[in-house]
């Protein structure tokens, strides 16, 4: 048993190597191509580099010190507090960036023609500071007392408090429970839930009730790539619920049933899914969103190859992406409009000499010509 336990800690460990380094290389080109892509400079794509943000930060910060907790390192209770409070600080950004995103879409599906003048870039801004003072309160809040030093004190001879640094040692399990999960993960998650669903419903609502014309202005193919996005984004929160959601099981079980034994390869198995979702959201973004594709392809090709490769630039349907009835009302029908006007009979000039010696036929002619382009100009 020892023997099996030391060899699944080796293969922990070095998963947990491997995640780190995909995590980290990926979510940097994340943000590398948001900033040489001028098309990726959204506020949809702000909120997804925040997420990168917290998963960079994952795999360099977080990944290193849940390998250093599970070879059993003892240290003093507020440095392991500090460290389990980093974790939960990313996982909170993580999930109110993805909920920031689920909000984004909805209101660009719901008012498309109102979304630039609603959600500009410097209220995006003040709502990626708020996610991440919203995740440093919850994430910090055992800091502030909520933890097991009380415990940890009964069962320690000396005050110095060093302790073996492990998760269940320093964080509360009625923390976990009732305040991180209950209060702050699965209500998100199910608001998430309905938001993608309504999101859904509306595209289709407009997909299958209207007929309009194949224009380069044609709203079928701003609600066609919004379908196309949602449902990436989607399967991004559709991840990060499968990935985080059994570790939470198990503070539950670890909180209502205390005699209950976890194995320790299982404990692993859920850890090793928390983190990994990290690694997995860019490699969605290159199979599944067109210009982080291009970005990726750019980067590698310029950086990794040394091939010089031409600038990106954004591409004509990016400026004409949202519906918007007004620019078809300037086109091309209002010049005629004013020459249509010009030409009114009481500002018309005289007509030739040849007509004017001529009453009989100059009557009939005149309400012929005129009345129809009148007509043309209410039309």
């Amino acid at each position: 048993m020892p023997k099996a336990l030391l060899t699944a800690e080796w293969i922990y460990i070095g998963m947990e190597v491997v995640i780190a380094v995909a995590s980290v290389i990926g979510n940097v080109m994340v943000v590398w191509a948001v900033k040489i892509n001028k098309s990726l400079r959204d506020t949809t794509f702000c909120f997804i580099v925040s997420l990168a943000l917290a998963d960079i930060a994952v795999g360099a910060l977080v990944i290193p010190l849940a390998i250093t907790i599970s070879i059993g390192l003892k240290t003093h209770f507020y440095s392991c507090l500090l460290v389990a409070c980093t974790v939960l600080v990313l996982t909170q950004s993580s999930i109110l960036a993805l909920l920031a995103i689920a909000i984004d879409r909805y209101l660009r599906v719901k008012i498309p023609t109102r979304y630039k003048r609603v959600v500009t870039p410097q209220r995006a801004g003040i709502a990626v500071v708020i996610c991440w003072m919203v995740a440093f309160i919850v994430g910090l809040t055992p800091m502030l007392g909520w933890n097991n030093l009380r415990r940890q004190q009964d069962g320690l001879n000396s005050s110095d408090l060093i302790i073996t640094c492990t998760f269940e040692n320093v964080i509360s399990m009625d923390y976990m429970v009732y305040f991180n999960f209950f209060g702050w993960v699965l209500p998100p998650l199910l608001l998430m839930l309905v938001i993608y669903t309504e999101i859904f419903y509306m595209i289709h609502k407009h997909l299958n009730s209207k007929k309009f014309t194949t224009s380069h202005t044609d709203p079928n193919k701003y609600y066609d790539k919004e379908l196309n996005l949602a449902k990436s984004l989607a399967l991004v929160l559709f991840l990060f619920a499968i990935s985080w959601l059994p570790l939470h099981i198990i503070n539950c079980i670890t909180l209502f049933c205390p005699k209950c034994e976890k194995p320790i390869v299982l404990l692993y198995i859920a850890i090793l899914l928390t983190h990994g979702n990290s690694a997995v959201n860019p490699i969605i973004y290159a199979f599944r969103i067109k210009k982080f594709r291009t970005a990726f392809q750019k980067i590698f090709q310029q950086y990794f190859c040394c091939k010089d490769t031409p600038a990106l630039e954004i591409q004509p349907s990016d400026r004409k992406e949202m519906p918007n009835p007004q620019p078809q009302q300037e086109m091309p029908p209002q010049p005629p409009q004013k020459e249509i006007l010009k030409s009114d009979p009481r500002q018309q000039e005289p007509p030739p000499p040849e007509q004017q010696q001529d009453p009989t036929t100059e009557s009939p002619q005149q309400p012929k010509k005129h009345p129809p382009l009148l007509e043309q100009n209410a039309v």
